[in-house]
């Protein structure tokens, strides 16, 4: 269910995870552990820094680290800037008049796996993936 992006960007923060306090990453050494493109990884992580679960530093010893304790990430704080999952509120097959009062044939259906899928991302954390 999650996009290659989203998959990509939380395995690099799992790795940012496991740096010792002070210590910082280069996106060079992110991206090739993770097998990703550079660049693209590059451009990621800097959206996160605005966002404020990464920070970077320029220079010598420098690279990425995370702003947060990783116990204090969820998934879908990595997830909803990529996904915009938290606007999963529409019909799940279109239909303008759907609601809880006049639904439409998935309606419960597809609300309660939304609830446990946004759930899941909202209740794991990055330091519990990193095992």
């Amino acid at each position: 269910m999650l996009t290659k992006t989203s998959k990509q960007v939380i395995n690099a923060l799992v790795k940012l995870a496991k740096l010792e306090e002070g210590e910082w990453l280069g996106v060079g050494a992110i991206a090739q552990q993770i097998k990703v493109p550079q660049n693209y990884l590059g451009k990621m992580l800097q959206s996160f820094v605005v966002a404020g679960l990464v920070v970077s530093q320029k220079g010598l010893g420098g690279g990425f680290r995370l702003a947060k304790d990783p116990k204090e990430i969820s998934l879908f704080d990595v997830v909803e800037p990529i996904e915009n999952v938290d606007v999963w509120s529409g019909c799940a097959l279109g239909l303008k008049k759907c609601s809880d009062k006049n639904p439409c044939a998935v309606h419960f259906k597809w609300k309660t796996v939304k609830e446990q899928y946004l759930s899941f991302l909202k209740n794991t954390t990055i330091a519990s993936l990193d095992k």
